[in-house]
Formats: structure tokens, sequence, C-alpha cells
């Protein structure tokens, strides 16, 4: 489990990909502190597991599920990444819930500066955009950001000035393809309601009686 807040953008210093794997090399300097063998780590989204460490690197498998539904096959030799270890019990929850199992890939669409925020406009697959509301928060290639607006396939999302300048986010331009995951509740609560059979168990009607939507 993560949070979204990034701690340091590694770069790929090996990038084997075949047909439907691939094994990724990222140099890092913070995330390989107390790293270990088997130990989780997020990167632009997706939770890799260290097959590997050398020195000032680690490296992991992208498998074929993986490499199908994410941009990391896309990675060349010396592209950032995104990266954060996994949360330990006595971690701030700075972010939100992010598990590193990708929903989908968003393309985006423009980039505007507004007052201090930087707006990113995106398409997204409907499965993503039906999970999100205004001012919830996504994952956007393992950065934990506020939405500002959500529609039928398309997203906008606000980046303050510290995680853009932190981040890859701060070269997204039009045509850049990014790993999103929405939020975790959302899904549980989607999955839940979407097996409920009619008048039993929770419903969008007794949630809206209760007051909460």
């Amino acid at each position: 489990m993560f949070t979204g807040i990034v701690e340091e953008v590694g770069t790929i210093a090996e990038a084997r990909v075949g047909e439907q794997s691939a094994l990724l090399t990222v140099r890092a300097t913070a995330v390989l502190e107390d790293a270990s063998i088997g130990d989780s780590i997020l990167s632009d989204g997706v939770c890799l597991t260290v097959a590997a460490l050398g020195g000032d690197r680690f490296t992991a498998d992208v498998m074929p599920e993986t490499f199908k539904r994410t941009t990391l096959a896309e990675k060349a030799i010396g592209a950032p990444v995104n990266l954060e270890r996994a949360l330990t019990l006595n971690s701030r929850l700075g972010g939100h819930l992010v598990t590193g199992h990708i929903d989908g890939v968003g393309v985006v669409r423009r980039v505007e500066r507004r007052a201090n925020a930087l707006i990113v406009h995106l398409s997204a697959p409907r499965a993503v955009t039906t999970l999100c509301v205004d001012q919830g928060s996504i994952a956007l290639d393992g950065v934990s950001l506020t939405i500002v607006s959500a529609g039928d396939g398309e997203l906008e999302v606000s980046l303050i000035p510290h995680t853009a300048e932190i981040t890859t986010l701060r070269a997204l331009r039009p045509g850049s393809r990014v790993n999103l995951e929405a939020d975790l509740i959302a899904k549980y609560v989607a999955a839940f309601l979407g097996r409920a059979r009619p008048g039993e168990g929770l419903t969008w009607e007794k949630l809206a009686e209760a007051g909460f939507v």
C-alpha cells in the first residue's frame, strides 16, 4: 500500500522489453536506503517487486498483465519514473490510499496554468472516470492528485507547484500517456453496489435516504 506522495524521481537504467513482459532496472537513491529483495516500490504508479539490488539501482519484472495495462513497457533508458516505498504502520498518510494496481491509461489533452496551479486535462477510460468525483482523489503516474472535474471519459486534475516541481508530471504535454488508479474506496463501493440484487443490501437510494449522496 502507498500514499501517492513521491519520494524521488529515478531513471530507467536498463530495459529489456519482450513481446508480453519486461525487465526494468531503475537507478535511485532514497527508496533504496532500506530496501530488500521482495520489497514493493511504486514506480510511475505501478507496484513493482524488487527482484535484485545492486549499488544505486533495483531490478523488477513487469509481468504480462502489468505490461498490457500500463505504460511501463514504453519506458526507454534514461526515462524518469516517480518512486515511492510502501507504507509502514507509522507512516503519515499525506495523500490517499494507493495500491499500485493500474485501472487504465489516460492521455493528456492539454495543460494550462491557473494562478499557482497546473491544470491537466485528460481523456481517460470510462471504467476510471465512472469512479471519479469532483474534489476526489486519483493517482496519476503514482502521484496523488485532486480531481477538479470528472466527466464521461474525461478528467481535470490539479497540481500544486511543489508536486509539479518534484515529480515527472512537470513534463506532461498533449499526447503524454499516464497510468491511472482510481480511488480504492470508490472501487469497492462500486463493486459492492454492482453485485447487490434489487431491494437487498446497500443501494444508492438507501445512501441518499441516509444523507450520504
